[in-house]
């Protein structure tokens, strides 16, 4: 082979190396473009309880990876009777019609009771006591208008790959839904 052919035969081998490389590099590129769009689409979708399946069966108060829960209650204000007797605040048959605590059913006292004007009593949640047992969820939904519901609260959430409570829950009512949504609330669901 003469210098002529030896230096044509180099070029096309550093030719095909070049195209070889860049068309190794556009793979490794493709793939990194699709991994980050596969994690940014994730980030864009975040779990919450979808109320109307929510079995109240209090796991979201224990298989939380946080502690407490990352779940709360929340009262729909539009909804509540204001009532006198709240079953979501009271438990069945009550010694007494006070915020004593053996009258209530939150066993931390989350659920406050504040009185308006005759027959009416307003009911609030204190999310810092709140771990997402449900009772009262329970209580309101089983005698009342179902205006107390579990939220997983997203500024708590770690938004986990796979959540915890979303294993275990009995109403299969944890949902991903997309960030941009509101929380899921009975009117809505």
């Amino acid at each position: 082979m003469n210098e002529e052919g030896i230096k044509k035969a180099k070029a096309a081998r550093r030719g095909f190396i070049r195209r070889l490389a860049g068309g190794a590099g556009l793979f490794a590129f493709g793939g990194l473009l699709g991994k980050l769009a596969t994690r940014i689409g994730r980030d864009r979708h975040v779990w919450q309880i979808d109320p109307t399946k929510c079995a109240q069966c209090s796991n979201c108060s224990t298989h939380c990876v946080l502690t407490p829960s990352a779940v709360k209650c929340v009262h729909d204000f539009s909804m509540c009777g204001y009532c006198r007797i709240c079953v979501g605040f009271f438990v069945t048959e009550p010694p007494k019609l006070d915020e004593g605590a053996e009258n209530q059913l939150c066993p931390v006292g989350a659920l406050r009771r504040r009185f308006v004007e005759e027959p009416y009593y307003e009911y609030t949640i204190d999310e810092d006591l709140c771990y997402g047992c449900a009772r009262c969820v329970k209580g309101c939904a089983s005698f009342g208008n179902g205006s107390l519901y579990l939220q997983i609260k997203r500024d708590l959430c770690l938004n986990c790959n796979e959540c915890a409570i979303e294993r275990v829950c009995k109403g299969n009512a944890i949902v991903r839904i997309p960030a941009e949504q509101q929380y899921i609330t009975k009117k809505h669901a």
